[in-house]
């Protein structure tokens, strides 16, 4: 794993500030040699005086960073990237302000060269603050865009009021609130907060996370929570939205699962409803195993894997993450709980 070259995906709305951000990560005396994969070299606004030479479709910054543009396809720009000399400490992929980020994640579960040779950092999402409401309203891209996030830049926050910045934050838990969310103007974010995140890593989902397995009142009443409900406690006391069509559904059994009808279940899930599942996760007690089963999903792919020994004061309780569209949440719910041992 620490061989493999750390990949960023940013993306974000058109006009929330992923130029800024990327040419931040440009410039900025870091000391990393970042190299930065944009769609179309024209379309992105990267300061051209920070370009000290290209050849076709790779352009060096001043500060030894590199960028190139996507002309076609994205596993032939990393091939074409590794060969090269000097080689880079990351990865950052740039996605246009309409895309969906799920295809650019996949590729590095699907494509084996990539795959040894690269690994999934984290999905970084730049948000306006203020636009974000209008744009969640109109466009599908948007939310999926805040779905899909492992870290979210709520950006632009100096042009709206701390009651709209509120409403905006609940927005967006409504939608997912497992991200970790940075607020800003002018992308101004620690960049060790956007880059060399491991979230993709499964070692790291608890680091990330350490609330995931920690059952809440509500959980022991019937074995889950959904976040369109009013947990006002949880999110310091922002208002819940229950209209959003893009949500999230957290399920625990108290205790084990057994490996045998998990695995077919979840499998069955995915390949059933993984188009609109755009990302699931979760942390398990098999029945039999003393080490804590880690998995994770985008879309229909899931990859997972023994962990460390659950401890001896460890309550074993297993718990699962859906962050997708029109969640068929009863249904998950009764088929997550005739998994239980």
């Amino acid at each position: 794993m620490a061989d493999k070259i750390p990949v960023t995906v940013l993306t974000g709305y058109l006009g929330a500030g992923k130029t800024t951000l990327l040419n931040r990560i440009l410039s900025e005396p870091h000391g990393k040699k970042y190299a930065v994969i944009v769609n179309e070299f024209g379309e992105i606004g990267i300061d051209y005086d920070l370009i000290v030479g290209a050849d076709e479709e790779i352009f060096e910054m001043n500060n030894g960073c590199i960028c190139c543009t996507v002309r076609g396809d994205l596993i032939r720009i990393i091939e074409g990237l590794m060969k090269r000399k000097g080689r880079f400490d990351a990865i950052i992929v740039e996605t246009t302000g309409l895309a969906d980020p799920a295809p650019v994640a996949q590729t590095f579960f699907v494509d084996q060269d990539v795959q040894e040779k690269a690994r999934l950092d984290a999905v970084v999402t730049v948000a306006d603050a203020k636009f974000l409401a209008t744009q969640l309203k109109d466009s599908p891209e948007a939310k999926n865009q805040i779905a899909f996030a492992d870290v979210i830049v709520l950006n632009k926050q100096d042009l709206v009021s701390p009651a709209e910045m509120r409403l905006i934050e609940a927005r967006i838990r409504a939608i997912n609130p497992y991200a970790k969310l940075h607020k800003t103007s002018r992308c101004d974010v620690a960049l060790d907060a956007v880059l060399g995140r491991n979230a993709f890593d499964l070692d790291r989902i608890l680091d990330l996370e350490p609330e995931f397995l920690e059952v809440g009142e509500e959980d022991h009443d019937h074995h889950h929570h959904d976040h369109d409900h009013d947990h006002d406690h949880h999110h310091h006391g922002l208002k819940h939205y229950h209209d959003e069509d893009m949500q999230s559904l957290s399920l625990t059994i108290e205790g084990d699962v057994l490996p045998a009808k998990f695995m077919p279940w979840i499998n069955d899930v995915l390949q059933r409803d993984g188009a609109s599942i755009l990302r699931s996760k979760g942390i398990l007690s098999m029945r039999g195993e003393d080490k804590r089963y880690v998995f994770q999903g985008v879309h229909m792919m899931i990859e997972g894997d023994t962990q460390r020994a659950w401890r001896p004061d460890e309550k074993r309780i297993s718990r699962i993450v859906f962050i997708g569209k029109d969640l068929k949440k009863d249904e998950l719910q009764k088929g997550f709980m005739a998994c239980a041992a």
